[in-house]
């Protein structure tokens, strides 16, 4: 709430002294400045998670592995050769699994 420092302060006499209409008026002054929402138009625009995207098509162009990559056989991704983090009985292991 902004506070008019320039403004003339009231003393607790004059707190006390105002009539009830004008804190009613007051009071229903600060409600007013409220909007009411409506939360079924509010939550049309958000995608929630789990939605059903079947008519959603993708288009994925897929690359055959390249010959300085190599398939990591605990996580099954492939990664670069630089990635490579050991070779356990001809299995291939990367970095992120091997620690």
């Amino acid at each position: 709430m902004a506070t008019d420092y320039d403004a003339p302060r009231k003393t607790d006499d004059e707190l006390s002294e105002d009539s009830i209409e004008e804190l009613k008026a007051r009071r229903n002054d600060k409600a007013s400045g409220s909007v009411d929402v409506d939360e079924t138009e509010q939550a049309e625009g958000f995608e929630l998670p789990g939605a059903d995207l079947s008519n959603v098509e993708l288009s994925v162009h897929v690359l055959p592995r390249q010959s300085d990559e190599f398939t990591c056989s605990r996580c099954f991704l492939v990664h670069h050769r630089s990635q490579l983090a050991k070779e356990v009985g001809g299995m291939l292991v990367c970095a992120e699994c091997a620690s």
